[in-house]
């Protein structure tokens, strides 16, 4: 029997010692649940790994890879999502080798960025599941690479006599790699003391450190937030963890909902397209018997956070006693393990509604909600154990409170540096503050705008996708929020604004998907562009040079789900978009 609440965790320098910690003192006990969905229709076939269970499995996992490879040699995890994943990403750590957390082979649109993390990452072996084993096989032809089958392994190879020896806290344990949606993808060196200081973060800022909660996620394992919510917070904490595939969550989104409803106090995170997602897709059939009022947090990690997602998602689920203040905007990235800041659930969503020709300058002033010219942000909570300052990114100073500038992180998370990239690690992970006396040491910086308004922190947005015209600033974001609000046919987070050279200067381009429901022979294309124009002019009082509507699923993202605005950029410029516009 499983009781609500687990005993209280011992400080560890691993992932590994937590493992083996609850393994013998709550062996029992349910560690990992994947929950799969083998048909249309199927409500899903469960399958769990206790904690004795996995104990075993991540020994034997551990035991075949270290007799595969050196210490601090990388191993490459291209398994499905499921337990298989667990145990290969935590035996490679409990092995003391670097673990890499990636996917098999078939991913769409990632297969060229596989190739460059393997060719960057060069393992020494790859480890898959027998599910996939063949194109696992095939990828790594012509590699100095060993293929295994985490599955095929036995539980014989568990070696009881001499048990994995401890990870030094300070050595690598994985790399986690970028996601690239503004440079190409680099591989952050994460310790085995950051990964273990973010989770103990992270479970603090969603009040999951000294009460009952259930990990529930269906975010890829190979993504930051995924990896430390849903592997490596319950590994810290003794929780219990429910995985399902994307995939399914994609096919049917109420298989989440329904998960978050069966299990207490359900801890869980999407980007703020899945929020949307759940609030249109989901029938009212579907609600039916739904209970989400016992759901204890849902973070929004997302780029951007919209408080107006956060509204109608909660406005679609009120019947089913979902409770607004479970909703956290939260603010992360991979070179801090993953969390930054996070709002706390049971305080109300925070959103600031600021005045858009001062953003544009730089200063964060207030305006009223209704105003159409006002720019709607959520605010993302405080820092998660860490320190945060906004800087100038180019003097370094920080500037008076409410004014934007990049965001500086200081932490036990933040991780060692990108690997084999010494110049760029010393620029990102080695900033200094002008003034030493506000913050000594080095800083991470992050990339992203932002500011602190009332004890929040705003991204506004990042540096690099910044569109400069006629010296002022415009956050694409903000001009995609409008550009896809102007009409039903633009599909939602689904399209990109960004710069491009122009005779006079910057020139302004919007790259858009055409909603699914809406079949292309069916929209007036020319009156689309001329209604997006215009509500770029009127909010923004921008001129866009080109507006091009594309098929589903033909603006790039990210191996996290983001739309990456620098390949959409490099698509337009090398002439591989069919225009769609009046030019």
């Amino acid at each position: 029997m499983d009781s609500r609440r687990p005993p209280l965790a011992p400080a560890f320098r691993s992932l590994p010692e937590y493992v083996r910690h609850w393994a013998e003192t709550t062996p029992d006990r349910r560690a990992f649940t994947f929950v799969d969905h083998p048909a249309p229709q199927s409500r899903g076939v469960h399958r769990t790994l206790t904690w004795r269970r996995l104990d075993l499995r991540v020994r034997a996992a551990a035991a075949r890879l270290a007799a595969e490879a050196e210490p601090g040699e990388r191993v490459a995890v291209l398994c499905p999502q499921g337990t298989e994943y667990v145990t290969a990403f935590l035996g490679a750590l409990a092995a003391r080798l670097v673990a890499v957390p990636l996917y098999p082979p078939g991913l769409p649109g990632q297969g060229d960025r596989l190739s460059a993390v393997l060719a960057d990452a060069s393992p020494a072996v790859v480890v898959t599941t027998s599910q996939v084993l063949a194109e696992v096989e095939e990828l790594c032809e012509g590699r100095a690479v060993r293929v295994v089958a985490v599955d095929r392994i036995p539980d014989s190879a568990a070696d009881d006599e001499r048990p994995p020896s401890t990870p030094d806290a300070t050595a690598v344990a994985y790399l986690q790699y970028t996601s690239g949606s503004t440079r190409t993808p680099a591989g952050v060196e994460i310790t085995h003391a950051n990964v273990v200081a973010n989770a103990r973060q992270a479970l603090s800022a969603y009040g999951a450190d000294a009460r009952p909660a259930t990990c529930v996620g269906w975010l890829p394992l190979y993504h930051d937030m995924g990896l430390v919510l849903s592997v490596a917070a319950p590994v810290v904490r003794g929780l219990l963890s429910v995985l399902m595939d994307p995939v399914a969550f994609l096919h049917e989104p109420v298989r989440w909902l329904r998960l978050l409803a069966a299990y207490p106090s359900a801890l869980s995170a999407a980007p703020n397209f899945a929020y949307d997602y759940c609030a249109s897709a989901v029938t009212e059939a579907q609600k039916a018997g739904l209970r989400l009022d016992g759901v204890l947090a849902l973070i929004n990690g997302s780029e951007p956070v919209r408080p107006g997602t956060a509204d109608r998602f909660h406005a679609a689920f009120a019947a089913q006693g979902l409770v607004p203040e479970t909703h956290c905007p939260s603010y992360g990235l991979a070179e801090a393990t993953v969390f930054v800041s996070a709002a706390r659930p049971g305080e109300p969503l925070r959103g600031f509604a600021l005045d858009r020709d001062a953003l544009a300058a730089g200063k964060a002033l207030p305006a009223r909600p209704e105003d159409p010219r006002a720019v709607l942000l959520a605010g993302c909570g405080a820092p998660a154990g860490q320190r945060v300052r906004i800087a100038d990114p180019v003097s370094r100073v920080a500037p008076a409170e409410g004014e934007v500038g990049e965001i500086w992180v200081q932490g036990p998370n933040v991780g060692r540096g990108y690997r084999n990239r010494d110049r760029q690690t010393r620029q990102v992970f080695g900033a200094v503050l002008a003034d030493t006396a506000s913050g000594p040491g080095a800083w991470l910086r992050t990339g992203d705008l932002g500011t602190v308004l009332e004890g929040q922190l705003i991204v506004t947005g990042r540096l690099k996708d910044l569109i400069v015209v006629d010296g002022r600033n415009h956050y694409p974001q903000d001009v995609e929020a409008t550009a896809q609000e102007a009409h039903p046919a633009v599909r939602r987070d689904r399209l990109a604004a960004f710069g491009v050279p122009g005779g006079a200067g910057e020139r302004v381009v919007v790259v858009a998907e055409h909603a699914r429901t809406v079949p292309l022979a069916d929209i007036d294309v020319p009156a689309l562009v001329r209604t997006v124009r215009a509500a770029v002019s009127a909010r923004h009082g921008l001129r866009l040079a080109d507006v091009v509507l594309v098929p589903p699923g033909a603006v790039p993202r990210t191996s996290s789900g983001k739309v990456s605005r620098t390949s959409t950029r490099e698509r337009y410029l090398a002439g591989a978009y069919a225009v769609e516009s009046e030019g």
